[in-house]
């Protein structure tokens, strides 16, 4: 079963590590993102670009409006992403508990629906 393990950082806390100390921690994340890598258990993981950097895009009666980020009402922005494979919500949290990023934010954990299945239920072609 496929997992979404969203990292959502603050940038207050992040500017308040020691210096040298995020590098640090970066390193260990590549480091170890490699290895769940190297086992088959991750399957993507990007970091993102600052929220002021993104657009936001919502449409009301016909009408397609296109603002400038951030959109977050908290400290707290989405700032990366690590797609794994696990058995289970338990073993994908182990998983997540493995990198550093819950000190400087939050990691949400969450599954990800089977798309082919979805395709079914609402009789899409497959592509």
């Amino acid at each position: 079963m496929k997992f979404l393990i969203m990292i959502h950082t603050d940038d207050t806390l992040v500017d308040a590590l020691e210096e040298g100390e995020y590098d640090a921690m970066m390193r260990g994340c590549l480091h170890k993102a490699d290895a769940l890598r190297a086992e088959g258990v991750l399957l993507d993981s990007q970091q993102l670009e600052p929220a002021a950097t993104a657009r936001h895009l919502r449409q009301r009666e016909g009408r397609l409006s296109v603002t400038d980020g951030p959109f977050a009402e908290t400290r707290e922005v989405f700032a990366g992403f690590n797609l794994v494979e696990a058995a289970d919500m338990d073993e994908a949290l182990r998983i997540a508990g493995q990198f550093p990023w819950s000190r400087t934010g939050r990691i949400e954990v969450r599954p990800v629906r089977d798309m082919d299945r979805e395709r079914e239920r609402v009789g899409a072609q497959p592509a």
